[in-house]
C-alpha cells in the first residue's frame, strides 16, 4: 500500500506488509501491546469455538476485552469478536458474546454494524439474535448501504421481513447523502440507493411486494425531498419507469398501481417494445401500465391508499389490532 491518508485524517501507512500492520495496531489497538499480541478471543469466534469463548470470558482480563477490534486478527481488519462471529454466521456465539456484554451497534473501520455483515453473508439467524438484541434495523449512518438494501437487492425475502418486524425503515433516510451537508439541503438525486429499485432491477418480486406492504414510498421509496432535476440524465425518474425500463413483468407494474403510485410521473409515450435502457420493456408490463393509465382507480383502491398513508408507515402493523371485521384488516394489509 502507497503512503498516503489513512481513516479520519490520520497519516496512512506505509509499504504493505509488516509496516501497515503496525500501523493498524497504532491507529486501532487502544490496548498494550500484548493484548494487540493475543488474538485469542477474536480467533475463537472467527471459528465459532463457543467453548473456547465460555473459558476465556470467565477471565476479568478478557471480559474487558469484549469490544475490543482487534488489529489483523484471522487476517480481518480491526472488529470485535461479536462482528467476526456475525460475520462467519456463528448463532450461539453472537448470542453468548451479547449476553457478555458485547455491544451490538459497534461498527468496525468501514461503518459496518454486526447486524450489517450477518445480512450481508446471509446469516438469518444471526441476524434474528441481533435485532432481538435490540440492534438497529437500519444499520449505521456511517456506511451508505443497509442490512434493507443488501435484503432486497439479494432477494432474501426472509431476512427482509425480519428487519421489517424489528423497526427497519424501507424508505431511504439518513444514509442517501453524507453529513457534510446541512440536512435541510439533502435531496434524493439518483434512485440506485432505493431498496424498492435495486429489488427491481434485479426482479426479487417478493422482496418488492414487502417494501410496499411495509409503507414504501411508491414513487420515489424516500422519506425526504425528491430533486429529480437532479437525477443523471437518461435516468428513470420514479420506481414505475424503473420497472418498465428494467423489463419487470406485469406484476411489478400491478403492485405499484396498487399501492398507488403516481402514474403521471412516467413519460410513457416514449416507452415501447424497444427501451432505451438496458433491456427491452415487457410488453404485459407496459400493456398493464397503460391500461391502469387510462382508466382512473376505483374507489375502494383510492380509499385503501388514504387510510394507509393517513395511518403511516409506522402504524400499518398496528392494523391487526382495530376494531374492524378480518376481511377489512387484511384488505387493508394487501393481504
Amino acid at each position: 500500500m502507497a503512503e498516503g491518508g489513512g481513516p479520519g485524517g490520520r497519516a496512512g501507512p506505509g509499504p504493505a506488509g509488516p509496516n501497515l500492520k503496525e500501523w493498524l495496531r497504532e491507529q486501532f489497538c487502544d490496548h498494550p501491546l500484548e493484548h494487540c499480541e493475543d488474538t485469542r478471543l477474536h480467533d475463537a469466534a472467527y471459528v465459532g469455538d463457543l467453548q473456547t469463548l465460555r473459558s476465556l470470558l470467565q477471565e476479568e482480563s478478557y471480559r474487558s476485552r469484549i469490544n475490543e477490534k482487534s488489529v489483523w486478527c484471522c487476517g480481518w481488519l480491526p472488529c470485535t469478536p461479536l462482528r467476526i462471529a456475525a460475520t462467519a454466521g456463528h448463532g450461539d456465539c453472537v448470542d453468548f458474546l451479547i449476553r457478555k456484554g458485547a455491544e451490538v451497534d459497534l461498527v468496525d473501520v468501514k461503518g459496518q454494524t454486526a447486524l450489517y455483515v450477518a445480512v450481508v453473508n446471509g446469516h438469518l439467524e444471526s441476524a434474528q439474535i441481533l435485532l432481538e438484541a435490540g440492534a438497529d434495523p437500519n444499520g449505521s449512518r456511517h456506511h451508505r448501504s443497509t442490512p434493507v438494501y443488501h435484503a432486497s437487492r439479494v432477494g432474501r425475502a426472509d431476512i427482509l421481513q425480519a428487519l421489517i418486524r424489528y423497526g427497519a425503515d424501507v424508505d431511504i433516510n439518513h444514509h442517501m447523502i453524507p453529513d457534510i451537508r446541512p440536512p435541510f439541503s439533502r435531496r434524493l438525486t439518483s434512485l440506485v440507493v432505493c431498496p424498492l429499485y435495486i429489488s427491481a432491477a434485479y426482479h426479487n418480486l417478493q422482496c418488492f411486494q414487502l417494501l410496499l406492504q411495509a409503507g414504501a414510498n411508491p414513487d420515489f421509496n424516500c422519506n425526504g425531498p425528491v430533486n429529480t432535476q437532479g437525477f443523471y440524465r437518461g435516468s428513470p425518474g420514479c420506481v414505475m419507469d424503473a420497472v418498465l425500463r428494467h423489463g419487470c413483468e406485469a406484476a411489478f407494474v400491478s403492485l405499484l398501481v396498487e399501492f398507488g403510485a403516481n402514474l403521471n410521473l412516467v413519460k410513457w409515450e416514449s416507452l415501447g417494445p424497444e427501451s432505451r435502457g438496458r433491456r427491452k420493456v415487457d410488453p404485459e408490463a407496459l400493456q398493464v401500465f397503460k391500461e391502469a393509465r387510462s382508466a382512473p382507480r376505483t374507489l375502494l383502491q383510492l380509499c385503501r391508499v388514504a387510510v394507509r398513508r393517513a395511518l403511516g408507515k409506522h402504524r400499518l402493523h398496528q392494523i391487526p389490532s382495530l376494531p374492524l371485521p378480518g376481511p377489512v384488516k387484511r384488505f387493508l394489509l394487501h393481504q
